[in-house]
């Protein structure tokens, strides 16, 4: 596999053979499928989250060739012998650490979601029971014209939330899967529809990275041509661009009775909760992502950027390299 050769390309015809301490080594290349896996540098992994800030995501094709020692020398040394090894010791879970798990940040996340279970359905604001359910009809357009104007920042805010779970699905498909954990990721993208952040909780609670193997053809298929696709991430942005103009427009006594609402309906104090949960998780996922895509060091500058809620992480997916572009640009050009 090319991530674990630890290959150094001489373009010297000339240079001898070096000879190999080991033989039982693997030192040829053999073609696979397209394949997109996160190789830890460290041997020892601390926490699951340093394991994808550390990790880049490395691409191989079946259009990889073969390379003879006539055509490419592969130097070895010491330490490239000593990667190797823990890189595959991480892979097969045999090293320090290999089948260990922090549960520290799982934990806290846990304790953080019953928190919220329990204030939304205890301790949140409930003076007005009759009058969320007719919001949420006149939202859902099964209110007919009755001259009852809505209010526009709720309105913004609603239409705003059904594109969250879009965001969500980009960011974590297929970089924000678990490879350890058994526990599949679309459920959750699914439900957030209805749920949001409080059906998200439980999966990042569960999330065990690395994300598993992609192949070739699983690119080209539904999600994740769909999800990976610029128009997708352009017409979301646009979309969102449109939706808090919107909102930012409304006067000054629609957010004032916004706020009233916030104070006294259960279904908005709900939902604005909500708003405020993803957006302060997306900057992560972020990260998460553009590591993965070894971007961070032209794309490092989005980070603060994707503190802006929906903005910021909606032009990330519009500026981040696709999945396609990486395999094309680490396929190495096959030798005359």
């Amino acid at each position: 596999m090319i991530a674990k050769a630890n290959l150094i390309s001489c373009n010297f015809s000339t240079l001898p053979h070096l000879p190999l301490k080991n033989q039982n080594s693997r030192t040829s290349l053999q073609p696979h499928n397209l394949q997109l896996t996160l190789l830890p540098y460290r041997k020892t992994i601390a926490t699951r989250f340093s394991t994808c800030f550390k990790t880049p995501l490395f691409v191989k094709t079946n259009n990889t060739p073969s390379l003879k020692c006539s055509i490419l020398h592969i130097c070895h040394s010491s330490m490239n012998q000593e990667n190797v090894k823990n890189e595959k010791e991480v892979e097969n879970g045999n090293g320090n650490g290999g089948n260990e798990r922090d549960w520290t940040t799982s934990i806290l996340l846990l304790l953080l979601w019953v928190g919220l279970m329990y204030y939304v359905f205890f301790l949140a604001p409930n003076q007005t029971p009759s009058s969320d359910v007719y919001y949420l009809k006149k939202l859902l357009n099964l209110k007919g014209d009755d001259g009852f104007k809505m209010n526009e920042v709720l309105v913004s805010l609603w239409y705003i939330m059904g594109l969250w779970p879009l965001t969500y699905s980009m960011l974590l498909l297929p970089t924000g899967r678990s490879s350890k954990s058994k526990v599949p990721v679309w459920p959750f993208l699914i439900l957030s529809c209805f749920g949001g952040a409080y059906v998200l909780l439980p999966y990042f609670v569960l999330w065990n990275p690395p994300p598993p193997l992609v192949e070739e053809t699983e690119l080209k298929r539904w999600p994740l041509n769909f999800m990976d696709s610029k128009i997708t991430a352009a017409v979301s942005l646009a979309a969102g661009i449109a939706i808090i103009t919107y909102a930012g427009l409304a006067g000054g006594n629609e957010w004032k009775e916004f706020y009233q609402y916030f104070r006294e309906s259960k279904f908005i104090h709900v939902t604005s909760i909500d708003f405020t949960l993803l957006s302060t998780f997306a900057p992560f996922w972020v990260y998460n992502d553009m590591t993965a895509r070894k971007w961070f060091d032209k794309g490092s500058w989005l980070l603060p950027i994707s503190l802006i809620p929906f903005l910021g992480p909606s032009l990330y997916l519009l500026l981040r390299p696709s999945l396609s572009t990486i395999a094309i640009s680490q396929n190495p050009v096959e030798p005359k």
